[in-house]
């Protein structure tokens, strides 16, 4: 059942894709139709807003379709054509914005976002590893007591091994 959805749904969209670029727009110069096809992969599908004209069978992608073939048609450069499409619609009719100010959030905003999460991130792995105590002395990770705690400690354990080591003798002995 599964792979029958999936086939269906396979080939509904390879249906859509074929009928968004009709054969009537097609121009006869086939480097003409090279270029709008180039300029119209470019351009966002208003209506469908993250597809391209060339892939949209929306009316109004077509629309576009026509009046880049008709711009190229009348000797326009392809950058004149998408110039004068956004000139019509705005920067948003393209799929990859120009950098400008009106843009920044768009293209550094996730980077932005990323260093914050990132300095939050590094601030926390700092702040549990103990490297910020307070007081100014930094705590051992596993035990909780600051580094001049554990070295007595370390002494005290040494002290008494050693105690421990030069007297077994002493140990089973039954005191007077």
């Amino acid at each position: 059942m599964i792979r029958l959805a999936a086939a269906f749904a396979f080939f509904v969209a390879l249906g859509s894709i074929a009928l968004a670029f009709e054969p009537n727009e097609v121009l006869e110069d086939p480097t003409l139709e090279a270029r709008a096809r180039a300029i119209t992969q470019e351009l966002r599908c208003l209506v469908c807003q993250n597809e391209s004209i060339d892939a949209s069978n929306a009316p109004l992608a077509k629309d576009l379709r026509q009046l880049v073939r008709a711009r190229l048609l009348a000797g326009d450069t392809d950058q004149e054509a998408i110039d004068y499409v956004v000139a019509r619609y705005g920067t948003y009719v393209l799929l990859r914005p120009p950098i400008s100010p009106l843009t920044y959030l768009l293209w550094f905003g996730p980077l932005v976002v990323l260093a914050i999460g990132g300095a939050i991130a590094w601030r926390e792995i700092v702040r549990a590893r103990g490297s910020g105590a307070a007081g100014g002395t930094p705590r051992a990770p596993e035990s909780g007591l600051t580094q001049e705690e554990e070295l007595r400690l370390v002494e005290r354990r040494q002290a008494n091994r050693e105690a421990e080591s030069t007297a077994p003798h002493e140990r089973g002995a039954a005191s007077p």
